[in-house]
């Protein structure tokens, strides 16, 4: 379906038109009608499906239509500094032939950055995007004011709970006027994100789009290896290959770190990514490796979700992620546009259960490669039976919605 037929104005299809959007995704298909006639929504998409703008372009399109610009009325919630910083640069291309304002709203910035949010806070922008912590720091001064927003966007839900700002959440809330539109988007539905729906939206419609399927054309493929065996594999691996663009997911800052810093003692073009650096540290190596000045990133779950890189060749797990979720939205970073991509995953021995949960959550079993003799002997992938103790693994019922 082409944008024109879903009831957007002239501003917007222009926008759509110079960033060379032509068709629709589903959920955008989808969304867009539901939102422009007032509903709330409850939308379940993995990553890449063109959530953010399933969203944005309706929002905007009434903000246009109400003429009320030059008051806040959209507040858009998200986990993380990144994932506010892209939704914003989407919003101001999608909105550039309209007078819509928005600002991202996040923590690690400097004092100038927080008088400009305070200004745009209490005098007004079209569209806030904020992250929970700074936010509330906001909130906690008396200044910020909300009386005319129309909108409330909940983005990356699970991952918002995971971090633990359900109560933050709830607080926003509380400080929001009771008549709004409610649009919750989350990768997964369990049941604490049922309970925060039930809380804040209105008999809302359901969008439930490819949940818990990476993409086809990601290759994926597995090496099961000793601790010590996976950095000589990954410097074996790119030596295979002149890959351009390559991320590397770890578990924790700390691996991460450490990594990175072995990586570059073997003259690779490296560097690593995350909570640790600030901002505009942050930033600075996201542009390098966009530009393709740096072809390999380290990086924790930070960087998994939310993220726009384009061409990303070959996506590795040094470690594997505590939970299959996380798993397919860090290989969600390649094959993304219809383009193909790699993502290798090294299994260590007291990975093999975790990493069988994560086939079992995608319904696929990933190809085991063989690693290279001369690393030497490698365990033999056998992931043990699960104990009878009646803990719940993290795999998760899907259910129809």
């Amino acid at each position: 379906m082409t944008f024109d037929a879903l009831g957007l104005g002239p501003e917007l299809l222009e926008g759509l038109a110079s960033l060379g959007f032509e068709k629709a995704t589903p959920i955008q298909e989808e969304a867009i009608p539901l939102i422009l006639g007032g509903k709330d929504i409850i939308g379940c998409a993995q990553t890449g499906t063109g959530k953010t703008a399933a969203f944005l372009l309706p929002i905007i399109q009434k903000i246009i239509d109400n003429r009320n610009e030059e008051k806040t009325s959209c507040l858009v919630v998200v986990p993380t500094r990144e994932l506010a910083v892209q939704i914003d640069q989407q919003l101001q291309g999608l909105s550039y032939f309209t007078r819509v304002s928005s600002i991202p709203i996040y923590g690690g910035s400097d004092g100038d950055t927080f008088s400009q949010e305070k200004k745009a806070l209490s005098e007004g922008a079209s569209i806030i995007i904020a992250t929970p912590g700074r936010l509330i720091a906001h909130l906690a001064m008396n200044y910020v004011n909300m009386s005319d927003l129309k909108f409330l966007v909940l983005d990356e839900a699970d991952r918002m709970l995971d971090m633990g700002f359900y109560q933050d959440i709830r607080k926003i809330i509380s400080n929001l006027p009771k008549k709004r539109q409610n649009l919750l988007f989350s990768a997964t539905m369990p049941p604490k994100i049922r309970e925060l729906a039930q809380e804040v939206l209105n008999d809302p419609d359901e969008i439930n789009i490819a949940i818990s399927k990476p993409a086809e054309n990601i290759i994926q493929v597995g090496f099961s290896v000793f601790d010590n065996q996976k950095i000589p594999l990954i410097t074996y691996l790119m030596k295979q290959k002149d890959f351009k663009s390559v991320i590397v997911f770890c578990s924790t800052k700390e691996n991460t770190k450490s990594l990175a810093k072995e990586l570059k003692g073997l003259k690779l073009s490296v560097s690593d990514i995350h909570s640790d650096l600030d901002q505009k540290s942050r930033e600075a190596v996201l542009n390098e490796f966009k530009a393709k000045k740096l072809k390999i990133l380290v990086a924790t779950d930070i960087l998994s979700r939310g993220i726009d890189i384009e061409d990303v060749e070959l996506i590795i797990n040094y470690d594997v992620p505590g939970d299959g979720e996380d798993y397919i939205h860090r290989i969600g970073r390649t094959a993304r546009a219809s383009s193909t991509g790699a993502a290798f995953t090294l299994i260590s021995p007291r990975d093999q259960y975790r990493f069988a949960e994560i086939e079992k959550l995608i319904d696929k079993t990933v190809p085991k490669a063989k690693v290279p003799s001369h690393l030497g002997e490698t365990p033999t992938y056998k992931p043990p039976k699960p104990k009878k103790s009646g803990k719940r693994s993290f795999r998760r019922k899907k259910k129809k919605m």
